[in-house]
């Protein structure tokens, strides 16, 4: 065996508790796989040490650059990213591995007095850093008759939910994915339906990502690819991609999979897309075939991008959480 067969593999990974927790697990499954030890390097992003609003740095790339430079420097052998957080263009130098199953998409009420969010007092102050939930929970508020205020928020899980604990905030939107794996969900208050928010292209979703040169290393990883939770987040991201959005654009999508009985036979992929103040979206949905390639899942995102742009998407877009 070789020195570099015999050393243990360098998992490259944000330093949040959540990204730790996240890259813990994978770091687990690669050692169960591939019998060799896994060893955690913690990187910062830019996304982590700027403390503007992610609208206004740019949203894409910010947390998953620093990681990926450290793989192509071979500071790192591979690196896990919350999958809604990269860009959608992928590098020629670097292989997307691996998407291993998704956990659940849904985005999280996390409120005072355990209120849902149909509970929340008239005027209700709700915090977020995303655009996009902004967008539809403004949306449905209006549509409902509820008077709420969006609050632009950032940092991490603690820091947010503190918003909340010291009574400075009603009410806090997280993405469900997180706080199961931080093993927090005894603190949400309310799962939001993906009928009333759609989530973000890829959450829920991991990526694990290498450099393209470590074949070998792609071929172990890609054990721990999950094909319909590929297909999925590559039509989400298509759309995304089509539409010239970035990750931190007001737009949510949600790829999933309609069975009859126990087989499944389409996938559908819905869209939205509005300004943050609720007051006008675009939303549509298609169904096709499951994807059995990249270009079929790519062509079902392009497909509803072409739909949502015909009804007035790309004015909606230029909108951002001050």
């Amino acid at each position: 065996m070789t020195e570099r067969a015999e050393r243990p593999l360098r998992l490259g990974t944000r330093r949040s508790a959540l990204a730790m927790a996240q890259s813990g697990q994978v770091a687990q499954a690669v050692r169960q796989l591939t019998g060799r030890a896994v060893e955690l390097v913690e990187i910062t992003t830019y996304g982590d040490t700027s403390r503007e609003a992610l609208a206004q740095i740019g949203g894409t790339g910010v947390f998953v650059t620093a990681l990926r430079d450290a793989l192509l420097r071979d500071e790192v052998d591979f690196a896990v990213h919350s999958l809604k957080d990269l860009p959608t263009g992928q590098p020629v130098d670097l292989t997307l591995a691996a998407v291993p199953p998704r956990e659940d998409p849904r985005d999280a009420l996390v409120a005072r007095d355990g209120l849902t969010f149909a509970e929340l007092p008239s005027g209700a102050r709700i915090g977020t850093g995303s655009p996009r939930r902004m967008a539809q929970l403004n949306a449905y508020a209006r549509s409902h008759g509820m008077a709420i205020e969006t609050v632009p928020i950032r940092g991490n899980v603690d820091t947010r939910i503190g918003y909340v604990r010291s009574g400075e905030l009603d009410a806090v939107v997280l993405a469900a994915a997180g706080l199961n794996r931080l093993g927090r969900t005894d603190e949400v208050t309310d799962l939001l339906s993906v009928d009333f928010v759609l989530p973000a292209p890829g959450q829920g979703a991991l990526a694990i990502e290498c450099a393209a040169v470590n074949a070998d290393l792609a071929a172990a990883l890609a054990e721990l690819d999950d094909p319909e939770t590929r297909a999925a987040v590559t039509a989400e991201r298509s759309l995304l991609a089509a539409l010239e959005a970035g990750c931190s654009a007001p737009v949510g999508a949600l790829a999933d999979l309609l069975a009859d009985g126990q087989v499944v036979t389409e996938m559908r992929l819905r869209g939205v897309v509005g300004t943050t103040d609720g007051s006008t979206l675009v939303q549509l949905s298609t169904t096709g075939p499951v994807p059995t390639s990249h270009g079929d899942a790519i062509a079902l995102g392009r497909e509803l991008a072409s739909e949502m742009l015909a009804k007035g998407a790309a004015g909606l877009m230029g909108e951002r959480a001050l």
